[in-house]
């Protein structure tokens, strides 16, 4: 197959962190508050600024509390559970890594009993048999699995648990029903394709109260506080943050939270992601060696879009052989300059994952689409050569 001459202008398509809007440079933080405290005025107008910009874009209500936390969405999903935890029964779903991962803290960490309701990669387990009365535990979107809840219908209303839900990968991509969430949490690093090191936590009404009138009895480290004297910690939903953050990181997402705005808002980023996969599921349908990881389309992420190779040579090889084929693969597309990072989780089944959200062009995905079809004939007739000697 000829190699094809037209690329990608931004190569990047990791799943996290994820590419920058287009037309970002370095240049978009001359105006960081560098050298100055976070808690001085300019820097908590700025913490503030992003807590405010996010409730005007994502519709969050009025009386949901918003703030800033330390270490990325792993510790705001992290605080929330070790925080408010274990006053009810608890039901967890894990169908990818990230899923499986607060399973085990609460089962294996936190000591307390849960229903654990799990499903393979690329599949979703029977959401009816979650109960409402529970605490429900489960990621929106799995990052690593390209397989999200449908909606939120299967959450009560009216419900007498919380739901906890881990939205990194789906917040900006998806019309989040925050009705049915009382904990919501995610990172700047994702669809805002933003810094690290920096999570969101989002609580009803409802998880405050929780917090207020649950002391667990686990000691909590600080950056896992929300409370003072059994009240909610305001100043942590006001710009002022557990820890010291990075004022670089805070202009980043700043900048990209002004550009979200300057498209039209969240309508605009799931208008972009969509089109993004429906791109690859246009090329999908006419290239015989490729699949969706998640074959559901109801269930397959917008964002995380991981794809199986379906050829049945390489079905044929063992898991081993998978892996450091699809490692070849990808070696090589990184050397001509066309995808970066694009390898499965190290956890998932050997593939493909190609982040769609909304910083991502789709001209870009589809200048990828030929590269793929190329890569895959040169490492599939190279590995068919050494077979053959």
């Amino acid at each position: 197959m000829e190699k094809p001459s037209r690329k990608p202008k931004n190569p990047n398509f990791s799943s996290g962190p994820c590419a920058k809007r287009p037309g970002w440079s370095v240049d978009c933080l001359n105006n960081a508050l560098t050298g100055r405290s976070h808690r001085s005025a300019p820097g908590k107008t700025r913490l503030q600024k992003i807590i405010d910009l996010h409730r005007e874009l994502l519709a969050i209500p009025a009386d949901y509390h918003i703030g800033i936390v330390p270490a990325s969405d792993t510790g705001a999903i992290e605080m929330a559970m070790w925080s408010m935890l274990g006053v009810r029964p608890i039901d967890v779903l894990a169908w990818e890594s990230f899923g499986s991962d607060w399973q085990k803290d609460i089962t294996d960490h936190l000591k307390l009993e849960a229903n654990v309701y799990e499903a393979d990669y690329g599949f979703l387990p029977d959401l009816s048999k979650v109960n409402s009365d529970n605490d429900i535990v489960f990621t929106w979107n799995g990052t690593t699995s390209g397989v999200r809840v449908p909606d939120a219908g299967w959450i009560a209303r009216e419900r007498k648990g919380l739901s906890f839900c881990d939205a990194t990968s789906a917040v900006f991509a998806y019309d989040i029903p925050w009705d049915r969430l009382d904990v919501t949490t995610w990172s700047w690093q994702k669809c805002l394709g933003g810094e690290a090191g920096h999570g969101m936590l989002v609580l009803s009404p409802r998880a405050v109260a929780r917090l207020e009138n649950y002391k667990p009895d686990r000691p909590l480290p600080k950056i896992f506080r929300l409370t003072q004297k059994g009240k909610l910690n305001e100043g942590i939903f006001e710009g002022m943050t557990i820890n010291t953050p990075s004022m670089l990181a805070v202009e980043d997402c700043l900048d990209a939270l002004n550009w979200v705005k300057s498209i039209g808002g969240l309508k605009q980023t799931i208008k972009r992601s969509q089109a993004n996969l429906a791109a690859l599921e246009k090329w999908v349908g006419k290239t015989p060696w490729i699949g969706f990881l998640a074959e559901d389309p109801a269930i397959r992420s917008v964002t995380s879009i991981c794809l199986k190779i379906t050829d049945p040579w390489f079905e044929a090889l063992s898991d081993d052989e998978k892996g450091a084929f699809i490692s070849t693969l990808c070696k090589l597309l990184d050397r001509e300059d066309v995808a970066r990072d694009i390898k499965g989780y190290k956890n998932a089944p050997p593939g493909l994952r190609i982040w769609g959200g909304a910083t991502i062009e789709t001209a870009d995905i589809e200048a990828l689409l030929p590269w793929l079809e190329w890569a895959f004939e040169v490492c599939k007739s190279e590995q068919e050569e050494k077979e053959i000697n």
